[in-house]
């Protein structure tokens, strides 16, 4: 008799997870999925592209509804788990609706929640987040007619938020604490020339601004800076961060951390129960990124197959288009110190590479523009081989460089 198995959370993790037990276990567990957004899982990667009209929400769709019945999946979505759910003791999920269902393993893939500021005005109406279909929608209503649009947050949502709004025709702003765009992604020569970019989109760019308070009569019409300027605003769009969504692991008795805190089987403070992607905690680190996600999916789908599923953490990588300009980063791309960098610039193409290498290692890069090779540098990056023969050429990209220790070989 197949072992009950219920995964909290419908986003792309838990589809990753189901997809890999598919291949290693296939009928070893009953497994119901439970989401609380009334619709499929989706790519929320593309979120922007929905909103700035390239694709339809059809497209992001990950897997159609015959995919989960294939594999026997029980999918509940648009059901949600009520606000103390989890019975680590009966072994026990209940839902919103009073319905329980029983589980042998439990994985909470509950993702993260958008960080709303503590300034006045944030329940204001016209003050949106950016993290699902739903926002896409607000946002969408909210935007319609040319309206003047303020995105509070220069990362990789607040971007893609502002590059999406000024598609769909607003008047952007983009409001930054920090003193370049992207900082947890990109070194500051990449970070100048992404706000080259995005400014010629006709996108206004606000550094080192720090949001006060929004104002408005009845609704959004202002957002003011702790500098004594302010921004017109029909429409706020709060995109400052995320944080763990971990409501149900508190309430459950799991220990907690900024995350749910997990070893490297993903396996809670309480046996049976796992935790993947966004909500996760391993070794001090929360990813906010899908392919971590994705590689603890195949972690804990191995540890469940009965292999060894360990997980040992993720090397950072990002590969994505912003505002219309594809960037790749990866490991150690700021230099840490006994490090030494190789740096290539083509102003007239609009492209910038940088390599860290340490000893005979890549350890980081950053690439603007031009980011064809990233995938072959993040490989080289993870497995930390030696790059003594092709240091020379690794620089202008995979075929050469194989050439070269091809030849130095010879």
């Amino acid at each position: 008799m197949s072992e009950p198995l219920v995964i909290i959370g419908n986003g792309m993790a838990a589809v990753r997870l189901v997809e890999e037990l598919g291949k290693n276990a296939l009928g070893r567990y009953a497994i119901a999925v439970i989401g609380d957004e009334p619709r499929l899982a989706y790519n929320r990667v593309l979120l922007s592209s929905v909103l700035a009209r390239e694709v339809s929400k059809a497209e992001i769709e990950l897997r159609p509804a015959q995919w989960w019945r294939d594999r026997g999946v029980t999918l509940l979505y648009g059901e949600s788990a009520a606000a103390k759910a989890i019975d680590p003791a009966i072994r026990r999920v209940r839902l919103a609706t009073g319905a329980t269902l029983p589980f042998s393993k439990l994985v909470i893939a509950t993702g993260s929640k958008p960080i709303r500021l503590n300034v006045p005005g944030m329940e204001l109406p016209g003050v949106l987040t950016f993290r699902d279909l739903a926002d896409v929608a607000a946002i969408e209503d909210a935007a319609s007619g040319g309206r003047s649009a303020v995105v509070i947050g220069g990362g990789l949502l607040g971007l893609e938020a502002a590059y999406g709004l000024a598609k769909a025709g607003a008047r952007v702003t983009v409001v930054h604490l920090m003193d370049r765009l992207m900082e947890r992604q990109l070194d500051p020569t990449a970070s100048a020339m992404l706000k080259n970019a995005v400014e010629s989109k006709g996108i206004a760019v606000r550094l080192e601004a720090d949001t006060a308070a929004i104002t408005g009569d009845g609704r959004v019409e202002t957002v003011h800076l702790k500098d004594g300027s302010a921004v017109a605003a029909d429409l706020v769009v709060v995109a400052a961060g995320i944080r763990p969504n971990v409501d149900l692991a508190r309430a459950a008795g799991l220990d907690i951390g900024r995350g749910i805190l997990v070893d490297d089987h993903l396996q809670t403070s309480k046996h049976g129960i796992y935790a993947i992607g966004e909500c996760a905690e391993h070794r001090g680190a929360c990813y906010g990124l899908v392919e971590p996600a994705y590689e603890q999916a195949r972690a804990l789908a191995s540890h469940l197959s009965g292999g060894d599923g360990a997980y040992r953490g993720s090397v950072l990588a990002t590969n994505l288009k912003v505002s219309g300009v594809n960037l790749f980063s990866a490991g150690d791309f700021l230099g840490s110190p006994g490090t030494e960098q190789i740096v290539f610039t083509d102003p007239g193409l609009g492209s910038y590479k940088k390599l860290v290498i340490k000893g005979e290692k890549l350890t980081g890069c950053v690439l603007f523009g031009d980011t064809h090779d990233g995938l072959w540098y993040l490989d080289l990056i993870r497995s930390g081989q030696s790059i003594e023969t092709i240091r020379n050429d690794m620089m202008f990209g995979r075929a050469l460089a194989a050439r070269a220790g091809k030849s130095v070989a010879a």
